[in-house]
């Protein structure tokens, strides 16, 4: 049986990324609730992160949406981090705001409209020069509501024209990364639906093309650890964006609503390989905070990232073996259902201490004052909020 002392070496090597819009006013699709304290600009929101990272040794990046963190001097802002101990990590284009995009963005009928959007991208790219930053990601709303509104084919020969363009433009040291999402805004079908189609894509553009896989971008019933399993079997996992669904795309805190498929995905993480900073896989989390605080949302989230992963590394991957090929069934269910139901938190508080960190990092940050403090100090001016 593995045991914690066999894994803790392998903890340290976990890195999540923060997304910057998280600690801004963020929700659903129905009602944004805005909250006091929150980040009036990208200095504040990388501010924020970096606490989460301070309390968990967990998080040690911040991604960036442009053009939602623009800011003069990208400099200034990547001193600023790395002065609080963090770096500047993903940049996330936005095509999906603007009136142009009504019909779509890289897959848009009117070539002006594709070009524009082709040098959003580069412009993107310009600050990950800046910044230092290894990923481009790529999320497109483009789609259709109604059959016949366009040609479903020309739309996939215009993306991989738009994508080729871009990608034409990545550096020696970058990649691009292509997200999908099975539904919404457009109903009736997406640019980039599926794992698949994003495949395709990215192997047409080259070996610095990666997929990004968001947990939750599908179709209920769908078996997510699957794809993880195929994509990096096949090379092409580049990035997670993890978060939590109960119905749709609904961006909650990851694992809240099922912790046992996020165990399952990160068994077939460390399963193939797409584990610890060689692996090439970069985990993020993409999620909103409508009604909880922004900060503690955050450290809730990548320390059940952390425990689902220290007990998918407890998974005895010897007995596991033994009973899959002895075909022994509920042998290896029994395998996999032991790791899943060890209760890893105290070792892991006990982990935390013997690296200089709080036991319990929620608590640190509720008795630590930061929360009343930026609640008294940031008043006045324009909050940072989704879309801004």
């Amino acid at each position: 049986m593995t045991s914690f002392s066999d894994i803790s070496a392998q903890l340290a090597d976990q890195a999540i990324e923060l997304p910057s819009w998280a600690f801004g006013n963020s929700g659903t699709r129905f009602r944004v609730f805005g909250q006091t304290g929150v980040p009036r600009d990208p200095f504040e929101k990388v501010a924020d992160a970096a606490q989460v990272h301070e309390l968990t040794g967990l998080a040690p990046k911040v991604a960036l949406h442009i053009p939602w963190d623009r800011v003069d001097d990208f400099g200034v802002l990547r001193r600023h981090a790395q002065d609080l101990g963090v770096s500047l990590g993903t940049v996330n284009s936005n095509t999906f705001q603007d009136d142009e995009y009504m019909l779509g963005s890289l897959t848009h009928p009117d070539a002006s409209v594709r070009r524009r959007a082709v040098d959003h991208h580069i412009d993107c790219i310009d600050v990950m020069d800046e910044i230092g930053s290894r990923d481009l990601k790529i999320w497109l709303a483009d789609g259709t509501n109604y059959p016949g509104q366009d040609d479903l084919r020309a739309r996939q020969d215009r993306l991989a024209e738009s994508l080729a363009a871009i990608y034409a433009r990545i550096g020696e040291d970058q990649r691009l990364v292509l997200e999908y999402k099975f539904f919404e805004p457009a109903f009736y079908h997406t640019d980039v639906p599926d794992w698949g189609t994003s495949y395709a894509q990215v192997s047409a553009l080259g070996e610095k093309a990666f997929v990004c896989l968001d947990t939750g971008h599908h179709a209920p019933g769908t078996n997510i650890e699957f794809i993880v399993m195929q994509l990096l079997r096949l090379g092409k996992l580049g990035s997670f964006d993890f978060n939590s669904r109960f119905y749709a795309d609904d961006d909650l805190i990851v694992g809240a609503a099922d912790p046992f498929q996020l165990f399952r995905i990160l068994v077939e993480v460390i399963r193939g390989g797409g584990y610890g900073a060689d692996s090439g896989v970069a985990f993020m989390l993409d999620q909103c905070h409508n009604i909880e605080k922004k900060i503690p949302g955050q450290i809730r989230s990548v320390l059940n990232v952390q425990e689902m992963t220290a007990r998918a590394l407890l998974v005895d991957r010897d007995a596991l073996s033994t009973a899959q090929q002895a075909g022994d069934v509920l042998g290896a269910n029994e395998v996999l259902m032991d790791a899943f139901y060890t209760d890893v938190r105290p070792a892991l508080a006990e982990w935390r201490e013997s690296r200089g960190l709080p036991a319990s990092p929620m608590k640190a940050y509720a008795a630590s004052g930061y929360q009343q403090k930026i609640e008294a100090e940031r008043v006045g001016g324009a909050q940072a909020g989704w879309g801004a």
